[in-house]
């Protein structure tokens, strides 16, 4: 923590159990996360599932303000609204951004019908100057009720999003390992 009581750094760690569980470190919060369905690694290709290893900086909260009150976070905060997706297609020229829809190219839509995306934190991997095909959309959202695995995000319950963005703020890293 620092001493302005911003949380510097998240740490996210295999549980050695299972490669696509793990465990997240902030702080006093130690809570389970999912993991992507091939574990973590160093070379992330899209859609090859991993979790990328590294250090990413938490960009900005997106969050579903039809099911929850904005969120408590020194971070930006913006509702995500029907019209909103994310770029995942290499050959677009918005490749991992943040698109309006319709788009015309491959994208994930924000607003979803399951909870995950009721709360996504943007980590910065390969955010910017993205690499085509190293990876999109890398993001720390909320959990499916069995932890199942991610397409290579992190995944944590919603009351450990909801103490995580607590203390995280624009000098938060998180340290996937």
């Amino acid at each position: 923590m620092s001493a302005r009581g911003q949380l510097r750094r998240v740490v996210v760690a295999a549980t050695g159990r299972d490669r696509k569980r793990g465990l997240l470190v902030a702080g006093p919060l130690r809570a389970t996360c999912a993991l992507g369905r091939t574990g973590i690694r160093h070379n992330k290709h899209e859609g090859d599932g991993t979790t990328p290893a590294g250090r990413w900086r938490t960009v900005a909260v997106f969050y579903r303000a039809d099911r929850q009150p904005h969120p408590v976070t020194r971070l930006q905060a913006t509702p995500i609204r029907p019209n909103l997706g994310w770029c995942d297609d290499p050959d677009s020229r918005h490749y991992n951004r943040f698109v309006r829809l319709p788009h015309p190219d491959r994208h994930e839509r924000l607003w979803r019908d399951d909870h995950l995306y009721d709360v996504i934190v943007v980590l910065d991997y390969n955010l910017t100057s993205p690499k085509p095909g190293a990876g999109s959309a890398i993001f720390l959202h909320i959990a499916a009720p069995d932890f199942a695995p991610t397409s290579g995000c992190i995944a944590v319950a919603p009351d450990a999003m909801r103490r995580l963005l607590s203390l995280a703020g624009p000098g938060t890293v998180v340290d996937v390992r």
